[in-house]
């Protein structure tokens, strides 16, 4: 594993770095997001499978997965359900969780063509360098009728609040990431990699242009986080 004390991605997301930024965040990950969130993070993984409407036995692919928190959640529906991720790291630090685990690129999926019912990704197409390409990869490896939920950070949508917010990324959330995170510098990483993330519309015209259909999106917790979800037509 590389050595990744005091180390953060720069915005042109090279996969390498970035992979090797979550595998430095790993061993305390999913302490250091309930913490930054208020626990928010529960509601928001609840919220996304509910947005899949999951039926018992379908075949999802939980992108960005990390620790496979996510994709945990998601088998309570019954599905079947597999966790990627393109850090070593983060997938090591979820195997007590025993859901099926595949290392991999957003860009470039180890998947066959119309394999998958649904396919998700939570926090983690910030982090890919080519997003329309992610989100055509994602397109071929669903089936025909299959859909698509991308829960993300986004824009929120009360001014006053957003003004706060903006103010929290920068200043707080790096302070209380060093009290919590086995490497607090990726999180000024993942503030900077928010205020510049695309607002609601823009992601949904990013998933129309990829070849996703019926485009729609909801806001949670005041616009902080978006869930995109699209279908697979034809």
């Amino acid at each position: 594993m590389a050595k990744t004390e005091s180390f953060r991605a720069s915005l042109d997301k090279q996969p390498r770095e970035v992979a090797s930024m979550f595998d430095g965040v790993a061993r305390r990950y999913d302490l250091t997001n309930t913490v930054l969130s208020g626990g928010r993070d529960r509601y928001w993984r609840r919220a996304t499978r509910a947005a899949l409407a999951l039926r018992p036995g379908e075949r999802v692919l939980d992108l960005a997965a990390g620790t496979a928190v996510s994709t945990a959640e998601l088998r309570k529906s019954g599905a079947w359900c597999v966790a990627t991720d393109f850090s070593q790291g983060m997938l090591s630090a979820g195997r007590s969780r025993q859901v099926p685990m595949v290392a991999g690129d957003a860009m470039a999926l180890p998947f066959a063509d119309d394999v998958f019912d649904a396919v998700t990704i939570s926090f983690g197409l910030r982090n890919v360098a080519d997003t329309g390409l992610a989100l055509r990869e994602m397109l071929r490896v669903t089936k025909p009728g299959g859909r698509l939920v991308v829960c993300e950070f986004s824009t929120p949508v009360i001014p006053g609040f957003r003004t706060i917010y903006m103010e929290y990324l920068m200043r707080a959330l790096p302070r209380i990431a060093s009290a919590v995170s086995s490497n607090p510098d990726a999180y000024v990483y993942l503030a900077e990699s928010i205020r510049a993330w695309p607002s609601q519309s823009q992601l949904a015209l990013k998933l129309t242009d990829a070849g996703w259909s019926a485009v729609k999106w909801r806001n949670l917790t005041g616009g902080v986080v978006a869930l995109h979800r699209g279908y697979k037509f034809g």
